[in-house]
């Protein structure tokens, strides 16, 4: 591989915008001195960050290994690691990287790596591969694990494993992950790139909804008299029953249900991948609002409710098991009016709550095509 002048190597970070881009920035400030750190004779490294949806139109990793390729003959790089969000998937299996040593080129697909510390196993993962690039005689298939890049992920127990490459093709190296362990690692990925904890500010007509719902609801003696009476199964159920409807709701109505482009196995695989990474992002986000109002409710019983008057109605006291019993059963009533009121947002609001930037654009690519 090529060395810049003065035994300084050139790393690239090409990552697609949003989270890749915030990822690699924070890496790129440690990069270099762990890489010079960790590699021999003296090396230097120059990481920089270059911010761009190379992932646009296609999920392909031959063909985004081909448009790497030529984004780094441009420039004066002499290794290219690409990040996205997107979860790739070659052969049936669920990519983690590819790695062209030839051409000092690595793909690594962020979701499989995880929902948790997903900033430090990205930085281990990109050290490895550019150690791998930068050292290419070195990572030969006869080589032991250690000298293979994300050597430190890969054992027998673990989800990541090495993958055939066809022939043909840019990579000579790939990783892929499988088995419940590798489906479980890439459903919390694509849960944390589509950041759920967006949804609740995101979906301010459906907040606005269930606030005043659960305002006027706390307030009225009838849900006084029912949340009494309520035992704390059918208060559970109540709870149940209002998330399950905002979530399904939210599906529904903004179209967030994706449907198999094809009739094959894989793509039926893929789709319930996807469909069950909505659900969970859309589940936390729910759960993350139906929280928050059972607090807001609380804090607005506490402050409104004159306990003297609630015994008059209800013939029952005011204390603590009926302030907390008021705002549990108040906070499902709120649930399902905030998601009635979220039938008054866009479905390009819902779509950006719930999903990466990344994810968005996918899917309304596959829309696109669709319409065509």
């Amino acid at each position: 591989m090529r060395v810049s002048s003065q035994g300084v190597t050139v790393v690239a970070l090409l990552a697609d915008p949003d989270a890749p881009t915030e990822i690699a920035q924070r890496m790129a400030r440690v990069l270099p001195a762990r890489l010079a750190e960790k590699s021999d004779k003296g090396r230097r490294f120059d990481v920089r960050v270059v911010s761009e949806p190379f992932t646009a139109g296609t999920e392909d990793p031959p063909t985004l290994m081909r448009r790497i390729l030529e984004r780094k003959g441009a420039e004066n790089w002499d290794i290219v690691v690409a990040l996205t969000d997107l979860p790739l998937h070659s052969h049936g299996r669920k990519l983690v990287v590819d790695l062209d040593h030839e051409h000092g080129l690595a793909l690594l697909s962020l979701p499989p790596l995880g929902g948790l510390r997903l900033q430090t196993r990205t930085r281990q993962a990109v050290e490895e591969a550019v150690l791998s690039l930068a050292n290419p005689r070195a990572t030969g298939a006869g080589d032991s694990r250690s000298g293979q890049p994300l050597g430190r992920f890969v054992s027998p127990l673990a989800p990541i494993h090495r993958a055939h490459v066809a022939e043909g093709e840019t990579a000579d190296l790939r990783y892929v992950v499988s088995g419940p362990r590798g489906y479980l690692r890439m459903l919390g990925g694509m849960v944390r790139a589509n950041r759920p904890w967006r949804l609740v500010p995101g979906l301010s007509k459906a907040l606005a909804a269930a606030l005043a719902t659960g305002a006027i609801a706390t307030v009225n003696s009838t849900v006084w008299s029912l949340a009494g009476s309520l035992s704390v199964p059918r208060l559970v159920i109540a709870m149940v029953g209002s998330v399950a409807l905002m979530i399904g709701w939210l599906i529904v109505d903004a179209s967030l249900w994706h449907r198999p482009t094809e009739a094959s196995p894989e793509e039926r695989k893929r789709a319930a991948l996807y469909n069950a990474s909505t659900v969970v992002t859309v589940g936390i986000g729910v759960l993350v609002c139906y929280a928050g109002l059972l607090v807001i409710n609380l804090l607005w019983a506490l402050f409104i409710l004159n306990d003297r008057v609630f015994a008059s109605m209800t013939r029952t006291p005011l204390d603590a098991t009926g302030y907390w019993t008021l705002s549990w059963f108040v906070a499902s009533v709120a649930t399902v009016g905030g998601a009635l009121g979220s039938g008054l947002e866009s479905d390009e609001a819902i779509r950006a709550a719930a999903f990466s930037k990344r994810e968005q654009e996918r899917r309304d690519a596959l829309e696109d095509d669709e319409g065509e």
